[in-house]
């Protein structure tokens, strides 16, 4: 049998030392862009149940004012008076199959023009299957939101694939 010095354990753990440091690193990476990540979901989630909701209440006989008010209070945890803006827009088609806008009202800290058109009597731009039937409202609920990453590798590598947020319901 031969003979093998033993090794000194003062030049391993530096040695550990350096890929424990690396290993913390990358994990707290992981971390931050999962929580990044997993809160642009949940803001995603959130807008698209407000958007819903707004068009729906707005279709079913609620006063636009009334229903803005009900969103913008059921949208937390988005802060819709700070960071967003809903814009509810009811738009008429009328016998002679032309499109109008007949009602429009927004609320939010963060104003923004409608994808949908703005100003009451003015022509709407809808997707090709959200066009009201002749003699029928359709109402459509816009939600914007500005989305601000929480932590600091969010920031660094914009997590969010939008940091300004859209969604739009048609009822």
């Amino acid at each position: 049998m031969r003979y093998q010095p033993k090794r000194s354990r003062r030049n391993e753990s530096g040695q550990a030392t350096v890929e424990m440091v690396l290993v913390v690193l990358f994990l707290a990476v992981l971390m931050f862009a999962v929580v990044d990540f997993g809160r642009a979901i949940m803001t995603r989630q959130v807008m698209v149940n407000v958007s819903r909701e707004g068009a729906n209440l707005a279709a079913r006989g609620t006063s636009f004012s009334n229903a803005l008010d009900a969103v913008v209070g059921s949208a937390q945890p988005l802060d819709i008076n700070r960071n967003g803006y809903v814009i509810l827009t009811a738009v008429f088609r009328d016998g002679d199959g032309n499109a109008i806008i007949t009602n429009q009202l927004a609320k939010g800290g963060l104003p923004t023009t409608s994808h949908i058109g703005s100003g009451i009597g003015s022509s709407p731009v809808l997707p090709n299957n959200q066009i009201p039937t002749t003699n029928q409202i359709l109402v459509a609920a816009e939600v914007f939101y500005q989305y601000e990453p929480v932590t600091p590798i969010g920031k660094l590598l914009g997590i969010a694939p939008s940091r300004r947020l859209y969604d739009a319901a048609y009822f």
